[in-house]
């Protein structure tokens, strides 16, 4: 519950997060299961609520980075199936895999090896058909698996790999790593009960690389991953950043506020301080760029933004008080355009010393319909 000492917070909007991925599903044949991505905290929503939102909306799988983030899925009661999409390169990961019960991602032989001393694991294997991350080489990529299936404690889950450039106008390495891809999962269709290559762009750009699963990151947070993919289907932003207001003031023609002076007033002009800074989240980089919302009006801010605190222009909205809230972002691609970088960085910047407040009011919510046929 949000207490009256919370200077700043992050609102997420667990509705949204089932809706969104309702509507992913209407994209998938009824056979193809949906992976969600909680990786990084969720990007930065929350892993545990988030998770259990996802499950409500339909995604039979999660995907996490870190053993870690599996485990603490698993602490909190998630029963559905975990990937970590990450290495494991120890014995005391092996072990922390088969007790969570966490499936690992397999990218070489000596990955393979590791898993197999620790007894009956069920594994995913990676192939590397152009990311130059994680996964054998494609090339290599039937030897490779025709070894893995020679040790005996591992069961063959899934066969994967990840697109590069899926968020790109031009398609054609996305063309080019399917073909590659596909020429391996024809060769071993019948040993994996699972391939997925699709993210989000994947998913959107098209549906033959559905295969029989899709891991389905950003865009169960309410964003497009590239904007010539925006619209396609009606996804909703879930997360919210807001502070208070504690202090106003009015300066002066020519007064130049907070640090480098880097914003002077024209006009006489009431100020009012928010409590959030860089230290939350809010970059750096936006200031005197980016606008909040203050009842219902748009103020801009004003001056450097600074570690704890940052001031806005509230002319528009002469009523403002101390203790008034103000929405400091409610979409990360505005944020994203403006700091030239993409929505994934703004959403998973925002620390832990902003509480999380969680809304959900509908149970039975129905998707809004997709412009894209399956």
């Amino acid at each position: 519950m949000l207490q009256p000492n919370h200077r700043a917070w992050v609102e997420i909007d667990l509705d949204a997060i089932v809706a969104n991925v309702r509507t992913l599903k209407q994209l998938l044949h009824p056979a193809t299961a949906l992976m969600a991505v909680v990786k990084a905290d969720a990007y930065g929503h929350g892993a545990v609520a988030v998770a259990a939102a996802t499950i409500e909306g339909g995604a039979s799988w999660l995907g996490v980075a870190t053993i870690d983030e599996g485990i603490e899925l698993r602490q909190n009661g998630i029963t559905v199936p975990i990937l970590v999409l990450g290495a494991t390169t120890a014995a005391a990961e092996a072990q922390a895999l088969k007790e969570y019960r966490l499936q690992p991602t397999i990218s070489n032989l000596g990955e393979a090896e590791l898993c197999q001393r620790v007894g009956t694991l069920a594994v995913h294997l990676k192939l590397d058909t152009g990311m130059s991350r994680l996964g054998m080489d494609w090339r290599q990529g039937a030897g490779f698996i025709q070894k893995v299936q020679e040790l005996s404690q591992l069961q063959l889950v899934g066969l994967y790999s990840h697109l590069a450039t899926a968020d790109e106008e031009d398609a054609s390495f996305v063309r080019v790593q399917h073909a590659r891809f596909e020429q391996i999962v024809s060769q071993f269709r019948s040993d994996f009960p699972y391939f997925h290559l699709c993210n989000t762009a994947g998913m959107l750009l098209d549906p033959s690389m559905h295969y029989t699963m899709v891991r389905v990151g950003l865009g169960i947070y309410g964003y497009a991953p590239a904007p010539h993919l925006q619209g396609l289907v009606p996804l909703q932003p879930a997360l919210t950043v807001k502070a208070r207001i504690s202090q106003i003031k009015t300066i002066p023609p020519g007064t130049g506020v907070s640090y480098g002076h880097r914003f002077r007033s024209h006009t006489t002009t009431p100020i009012a301080v928010v409590t959030i800074g860089y230290a939350d989240g809010l970059p750096r980089g936006l200031s005197n760029q980016v606008q909040f919302r203050l009842h219902d009006q748009l103020v801009p801010q004003v001056g450097t933004i600074t570690m704890d605190q940052c001031m806005v222009d509230i002319t528009a909205v002469p009523q403002a008080q101390v203790g008034d809230i103000v929405t400091v972002m409610d979409n990360a691609q505005n944020w994203a355009h403006i700091l030239h970088t993409i929505p994934w960085e703004v959403l998973c910047g925002f620390k832990q010393r902003l509480p999380r407040l969680l809304r959900q009011r509908n149970k039975n919510l129905s998707p809004p319909v997709s412009k894209i046929k399956r």
